[in-house]
C-alpha cells in the first residue's frame, strides 16, 4: 500500500541520542542511590515517556527526579545526538510525502535536537512527550500530529518506529505499524508484531523509491 503520509519515531529510528539519555538517567539514579544502567540496559528499558516511567522508578519523589534528569540532559543532549546512518537517504526517499515525528522524548528537547541537526526542515510537525494529553503507546500524540497535517488516520498513514510500543501506538491510532531494524533490544521482530518491517533506513528508502508518488507531487513535476 502506498502511504498518504509517514510519521517517524525519533530516538533509535532517526537519531542516536542514547549517550545523553544514559548520562542523565545515571545522574538521576545516583542521586537516589540506585545502580547505574549500561547502554544495553538503557536501550532495553527506555520505552515510555518520563511522565509515565518516572513515577514507577521514583515513586512520590518522581518530580524531583525529573528535575535532576532534565538538568543533566539539557547540558549534554545537543552534543551527543547524531543522525543514524540511514536517516538522510530515508528522508530523501520519503520527501514526496507529508512527514512528521511522534516521540516519547519531551517535546522541547525533540524540537531542539531536530533544529540542531538540520532535520526539522523535513517535517511539517514534531510531537513529543507532554504535547498531547497522553504519550505513546496512547494514540493521542499520533492523532495530534495527523490533525496538524490535516489528515485522518488510516492504514495508509505509516508510523515508523523501532519498538513494540511504537507498533502499539500505530495500531491504537488506526495507522500502519512499520518496524525499522531488528528490534533486538525489544524482543525481536516477532515480539513487536509489525504490519511491515525493514532492516534499516536504506531498505525503507529503497521501498519508498519504488512506490508511486502522491498525486500532488506528480502534478508539480515538470512534463
Amino acid at each position: 500500500m502506498t502511504p498518504r503520509a509517514l510519521l517517524f519515531d525519533w530516538d533509535n529510528t532517526l537519531v542516536d541520542g542514547w549517550a545523553a539519555i544514559q548520562y542523565a538517567l545515571n545522574t538521576t539514579f545516583a542521586a537516589f542511590g540506585k545502580p547505574a544502567w549500561s547502554r544495553e540496559e538503557v536501550l532495553a528499558n527506555v520505552r515510555k515517556s518520563l511522565r509515565d516511567s518516572f513515577p514507577i522508578h521514583f515513586g512520590d519523589e518522581w518530580e524531583r527526579a525529573r528535575d535532576i534528569f532534565y538538568d543533566a540532559i539539557h547540558a549534554t543532549h545537543l552534543d551527543a545526538v547524531r543522525p543514524l546512518p540511514g536517516t538522510a537517504v530515508m528522508l530523501e526517499a520519503a520527501s514526496s510525502w507529508p512527514l512528521g515525528v511522534v516521540s516519547n522524548k519531551q517535546g522541547a528537547l525533540l524540537r531542539e535536537e531536530a533544529a540542531h541537526l538540520g532535520l526539522a526542515q523535513h517535517f511539517k510537525v514534531l510531537v513529543g512527550a507532554g504535547d498531547a494529553v497522553a504519550d505513546k503507546p496512547s494514540a493521542a500524540p499520533l492523532l495530534m500530529a495527523l490533525r496538524a497535517l490535516d489528515l485522518p488516520p488510516g492504514p495508509d498513514i505509516w508510523y515508523v518506529g523501532d519498538t513494540a510500543i511504537d507498533m502499539e501506538a500505530a495500531r491504537a491510532a488506526g495507522c500502519r505499524a512499520v518496524l525499522l531494524g531488528d528490534a533486538a533490544h525489544d524482543g525481536g521482530v516477532t515480539h513487536c508484531a509489525p504490519d511491515m518491517a525493514f532492516a534499516d533506513g536504506a531498505a525503507l528508502a529503497a521501498h519508498l523509491s519504488a512506490l508511486d508518488k502522491p498525486a500532488a507531487t506528480r502534478e508539480t513535476q515538470p512534463g
